[in-house]
């Protein structure tokens, strides 16, 4: 009988989980099977079905809505919420949800508000309780009821600098700087 060493065994299991754990951080479009369970463990995970929107539906607060949305999403969302000009959107896992798709559009009012305030575990959706008032959270939820057409709203700002940028340094091999936005409010 061959006797397998405590630090054998040890060193086997971290690599295995090493392993695993690069191919799991890898910068792949998921496969149908992880896209798949991790939408039926959102499911599963997210509270607030019965919770009701307190904030009246109005063009004021869906405007007040787009606004907290664009200051705080449009960097995995975009700003009309579909991932418009968001280039890893597709390249995370699970993928970033497209905010107008009929399964995000299915969770009610209350389950929408507790996913800006939770979060979402293991998915890149950060909670923002404690950043964002209810009131606020309630009307992006509105905002979300009421996204524009994709594509109407054009990339995040970011993202056209970005593509600016590489497109310019591949033709000239020398940065450009675009950076114009100021960072005070």
């Amino acid at each position: 009988m061959h006797r397998v060493s405590h630090t054998s065994f040890t060193t086997v299991a971290l690599v295995i989980a090493g392993t695993i754990a690069l191919i799991a951080c890898s910068a792949n479009r998921p496969s149908d099977i992880e896209t798949l369970v991790a939408q039926e463990a959102k499911k599963m995970a997210i509270s607030g079905k019965d919770l009701p929107n307190p904030i009246p539906d109005t063009p004021e607060n869906v405007k007040e809505g787009a606004e907290h949305f664009q200051h705080h999403c449009q960097i995995c969302h975009g700003l009309d919420g579909h991932n418009t000009g968001v280039p890893f959107a597709d390249k995370m896992s699970p993928e970033v949800a497209d905010l107008g798709a009929n399964n995000v559009q299915n969770y009610s009012n209350g389950q929408l508000k507790m996913i800006i305030e939770k979060g979402i575990r293991f998915s890149g959706m950060p909670g923002w309780k404690g950043i964002l008032t209810d009131d606020e959270m309630w009307r992006m939820v509105r905002y979300i009821r009421h996204l524009p057409p994709k594509g109407s709203l054009g990339a995040p700002a970011l993202f056209r600098e970005a593509e600016s940028e590489h497109h310019h340094m591949e033709k000239t091999g020398q940065p450009q700087h675009t950076h114009t936005h100021s960072h005070h409010e």
